[in-house]
Parts: structure tokens; sequence; C-alpha cells
């Protein structure tokens, strides 16, 4: 083989390898920083995994089991995690903007400082979860559980939280400003520090006499919702 043709071929592969790097490789196993992006991945067993900074953005991940993964740090914009399970999983700085989350089950997940704005996560389990710092503008968590969730500090501007289960949700310093609230249940939440809600917001809610509400916001008059977490 001539020197010419070796050069080329060692051109050739050196370009083969700098192509790799930059993209997805579906084969890869599960690890640390691998890149899954618009891969098919449904119904994958990853339980417990390490996937700290992953790339799964555009991945197709519904129903795989992700309970007690670290994904901190993981880039999962626009995948869907349709009823995925994410119990406990650690997701602290995850980027899950306009992922699809419908029925996943978050119970217990830490998504402190994630972002999920745009994220869709109607009827989704996050009970018991970390949301402080988060930024979920324009989320939506139509009918989700968010039962003793910790949202201190949350951004849900324009959020969607309509029948949502917010009970004994901690809300200190969340931004609710313009958020949807209609028929959400916020018995037993502390909305005593948060910024942005307005007496139409909470008309629209349902609460009890265990709902803290902030300085100049008044329990309406139909509380106790009747309603409250039922459907239509």
């Amino acid at each position: 083989m001539t020197s010419r043709w070796k050069l080329a071929l060692t051109v050739a592969a050196l370009v083969c390898m700098a192509d790799r790097a930059g993209m997805a490789v579906c084969s890869d196993g599960p690890e640390a920083g691998v890149d899954w992006s618009n891969c098919e991945k449904t119904k994958v067993m990853l339980g417990g995994d390490d996937l700290q900074r992953a790339n799964f953005s555009g991945a197709d991940m519904s129903r795989a089991d992700l309970a007690d993964a670290d994904l901190s740090g993981a880039n999962l914009v626009e995948a869907t995690l349709t009823r995925t399970r994410l119990a406990r999983a650690r997701l602290v700085g995850a980027n899950l903007s306009k992922a699809m989350l419908e029925r996943a089950n978050l119970e217990s997940a830490d998504l402190s400082n994630a972002v999920l704005v745009k994220t869709e996560l109607h009827r989704a389990t996050l009970t018991n979860a970390n949301l402080s710092g988060a930024n979920l503008e324009k989320a939506e968590f139509g009918r989700a559980s968010l039962a003793n969730a910790n949202l201190s500090g949350a951004r849900l501007a324009e959020g969607y939280l309509a029948r949502a289960d917010l009970r004994n949700a901690k809300l200190a310093g969340a931004d609710l400003t313009e958020a949807e609230l209609h028929l959400a249940d916020l018995r037993g939440a502390d909305l005593s520090e948060v910024r942005g809600l307005v007496q139409a917001q909470l008309d629209e809610a349902c609460g009890d006499s265990t709902t803290r509400l902030p300085a100049g916001i008044a329990p309406p008059s139909t509380w106790p919702c009747a309603t409250a977490g039922e459907d239509d």
C-alpha cells in the first residue's frame, strides 16, 4: 500500500471518529455522559444507574424504569417520558424543557433547580418531590399530584395547574404570576409567601381553613370546595 493510500485511510478514519464523537450512538451502554439523543429507548431498565450529564434530548424513553437513577445535569429537552418510572430519581439541574411526562411517576424525585419550561406533566405523580428553585414556567400540570411537594422558590408563572393536587405543598417564594389554578386542591398548602398571586386566581381554586394565604388575599366564600380533587 502506497504512503498516499495510507494517509488517505488515516484521514478517513479520523474523520469517522470525529463524526462518531459528535453523534448519538444508540447502541452505547448506559453510563454517565452517554449520548442517546433522538434514540428509541422505550421500556429500558435503568433503575439506579449513573446517568449524570447524559444527553437524552428528543429520545423516546416511554415506560422506561429510571427509578433511583442519577440524571443530575442531564439533557432531556423534548424527550418523551410518557408513563416512565422516575420515582426517587435525582434530576438536580436537569433540563426537561418541552419534555413529555404525561402520567410519569416522579414520586420523591429530586428536581431541585431543574428546568421544565413548557414541560407536559398531565396526571404525573410528583408526590413528595423536591422542585425547589425549579423553572416551571408555562409547564402543564393538569390533574398532576403535587401533594407534599417542595415548590419553594419555584417559577410557576403562566403554569397550568388546573385540578392539580397541591395538598400540603410548600410554596414559599414561588412565583404564581398568571398561573391557572382552576379547581386546584390547595388544602393544607402554604401560600403565605408566594409571589404574583391575585384574588381572581384563588377564587377559582379549592382550599379550606388549613390553606395559608398571603396578606391581602381572602379565602373565597365557596371554600371548602366539594369538587376538590374530583374528576368531571
